[in-house]
């Protein structure tokens, strides 16, 4: 099978097109041919090492001290189950299923094996189908962070809610969950992504670049305020944000410890994307060919939404 390879840590170029053996599905697994993957903020950090200092060594121990030990990266899927083991349940082949494969890694190729049951290694479910397979992936990463922090957060109808990092894959689904829970939402983002965080349903918008005085007249007080951007983007916006919370507010940041891989969140999100609650948001797709290109351009922290990569054409577009 087609596969991006990483056989060592360094810049975009690392990656390189192979031809590698396609796993076989073992009894607990299924095989699952991959038509997208996506380019996330944590591949980035994984191919080139670039780690907060305090995750270096924990996750270089993890991922392979002098090079990936794991050389296929990506964790994010979407595609089709091809075969199944003797003992799956919860799927058959043909099943259309997103998910994320955390420290299993392996999606940057047409086929990856993974277990039907939860763990550090993975989590897949049924797909909405009313998106496509790239919009799956932005759905999967974005969608499976936003909500576990919007769930930390116990948002409740009324609540103020500030979203930091507006525009990136977990902030533009972020803003719209917590619209769907009843929240009133500032979102906060650079000056071109005003109008489009307005457009997903942001109550009021701020430039985090503005003044610090033309910023301070918008800002309220607000009941929890979630940091999709992460805590190594800082900004005199995100700290007057932060300083704005009630005596009870919550500051929540999706580094906020792991991410947890649960199935059932992301059957959630495929209910509230087909009841239309919510639309997962892609700013690029790019064929696997050009891997290095799409990882050049998530690393320039201007993406709007996710970056989606197409590993293969789906049989039909239903």
């Amino acid at each position: 099978m087609k596969a991006a390879v990483c056989t060592k840590y360094g810049s975009p170029h690392v990656l390189q097109l192979k031809e590698v053996p396609k796993p076989t599905p073992r009894p607990d697994e299924v095989c699952i041919k991959i038509y997208a993957s996506a380019v996330t903020a944590s591949d980035t950090y994984i191919r080139g090492s670039k780690l907060p200092l305090h995750f270096w060594l924990p996750m270089r121990l993890a991922l392979g001290l002098t090079k990936p030990r794991k050389p296929i990266i990506g964790m994010v899927l979407a595609g089709e189950v091809e075969s199944v083991g003797r003992d799956i349940k919860r799927f058959q082949p043909g099943d259309r299923v997103y998910g994320v494969t955390g420290l299993g890694l392996g999606t940057y190729a047409q086929y990856k094996c993974m277990k039907e049951t939860d763990s550090m290694r993975g989590c897949i479910a049924h797909m909405p189908s009313t998106i496509s397979y790239e919009e799956a992936t932005a759905a999967a990463y974005g969608g499976l962070l936003a909500l576990q922090r919007i769930e930390e957060g116990k948002i409740q109808p009324g609540h103020k809610v500030v979203v930091y990092g507006a525009s990136g894959t977990s902030g533009t689904i972020a803003i719209q969950l917590a619209r769907y829970y009843g929240a009133e939402v500032t979102g906060v983002c650079s000056t071109r992504n005003l109008a489009f965080v307005q457009s997903l349903g942001a109550h009021k918008v701020i430039d985090y670049t503005n003044s610090n005085d033309d910023a301070r007249q918008l800002i309220d007080r607000y009941d929890l305020m979630l940091d999709t951007a992460g805590k190594a983007k800082r900004s005199p916006v995100k700290d007057m944000c932060r300083n704005a919370l009630t005596a009870n507010g919550k500051h929540i940041s999706i580094d906020d410890g792991k991410l947890e891989l649960k199935s059932d969140r992301l059957t959630r999100l495929t209910a509230l994307i087909e009841a239309g609650s919510i639309h997962p948001i892609v700013d690029r797709t790019y064929p696997l060919e050009q891997i290095a290109e799409a990882h050049e351009y998530v690393e320039n922290g201007r993406k709007t939404g996710g970056v989606a990569i197409s590993i293969d054409h789906p049989p039909n577009l239903n």
